[in-house]
């Protein structure tokens, strides 16, 4: 009893309002529990999100980058066809046509064009997938750009063939593989067959088990990408080497006095190496690189 006489002065004195008993809220107004989400479901859902992009969600490109891809793609294949158009005329036109063995003068006429068309324009093409086939998925591309080094297989096999042919049925025989010419053309030979082995097995056949050759592969692209380049501008040299040597052989005194077939000869030999600028450019420039990330689809 005392203790409680004690104490009821403290309670006399306390104003702290008597806290209200708390009320249960319903399970329905209850905030929902915070989601789990793992890093792989995150890095899942920002890959869809990236497969699906569209060109205009990408704000890098502008006016000027489009330009520039579109004058680079229009040019360098206005001129890989036009090249291998004015090839064609030119040998028609002043050289007689074509023949096989029975004529090994104009059995000549097949080795630049089919050259041309092999080193240059198909093998050109192949390397411009990569720029001009941007919304493709890589896989596609990939086989584009092996159908257009297989094409041109033929084209230099048959054209190498016709031009030991007409050397060696002329009378007399004309001697082979002396000029720098034929020397840089067995160099550019050599690397295209490296380069399509090469290539044909790492990027196609290894698809096979593409986990676990993914590292090898990814370390080969730029160097497959710079061999390719560079077996292209040595075809240009090739070309440009042999164009001169055929105008001095055929055209000899004349050729310094502007004639038609000389001013042909000089044009194409620009065309090629108008060629060899633009095609270095758009495989170098980073604003034209296939991996700027402008996709609609996946790629792979």
């Amino acid at each position: 009893m005392p203790e409680t006489d004690a104490q009821a002065p403290i309670a006399e004195f306390d104003k702290t309002p008597p806290t209200p008993p708390e009320e249960a809220l319903p399970l329905e107004e209850l905030p929902p529990p915070p989601t789990t989400v793992t890093i792989q479901e995150e890095k899942e859902k920002e890959a869809q999100e990236e497969a699906h992009r569209h060109y205009e969600d990408d704000n890098e490109w502008g006016c000027g980058s489009w330009l520039e891809y579109t004058l680079v793609v229009v040019l360098s294949s206005v001129l890989l066809l036009g090249s291998l158009g004015l090839t064609l005329f030119w040998v028609i036109q002043y050289r007689g046509g074509f023949a096989w063995r029975e004529d090994p003068k104009r059995q000549f006429n097949l080795h630049p064009v089919l050259m041309v068309a092999g080193f240059i324009t198909f093998s050109g093409f192949s390397v411009l997938l990569y720029r001009i086939c941007r919304c493709c998925r890589r896989i596609y591309v990939k086989l584009l750009h092996t159908v257009f080094h297989a094409l041109a297989i033929p084209c230099v096999a048959l054209g190498f063939l016709s031009v030991l042919d007409s050397h060696n049925l002329a009378q007399p025989p004309i001697p082979n593989f002396y000029s720098l010419h034929s020397w840089i053309g067995l160099v550019t030979m050599g690397l295209f067959a490296i380069q399509f082995v090469v290539g044909f097995f790492s990027f196609l056949i290894l698809l096979c088990c593409e986990g676990a050759t993914a590292g090898f592969r990814a370390a080969l692209v730029p160097i497959h990408a710079s061999f390719g380049l560079t077996t292209f501008v040595l075809a240009i040299a090739a070309s440009v080497t042999g164009l001169t040597e055929k105008a001095l052989f055929t055209l000899g005194d004349a050729y310094p006095e502007w004639r038609e077939e000389g001013i042909v000869i000089n044009a194409l030999g620009i065309s090629f190496i108008a060629l060899a600028i633009l095609v270095s450019f758009a495989v170098r420039s980073n604003n034209l690189k296939s991996d700027f990330k402008v996709t609609v689809v996946e790629r792979m």
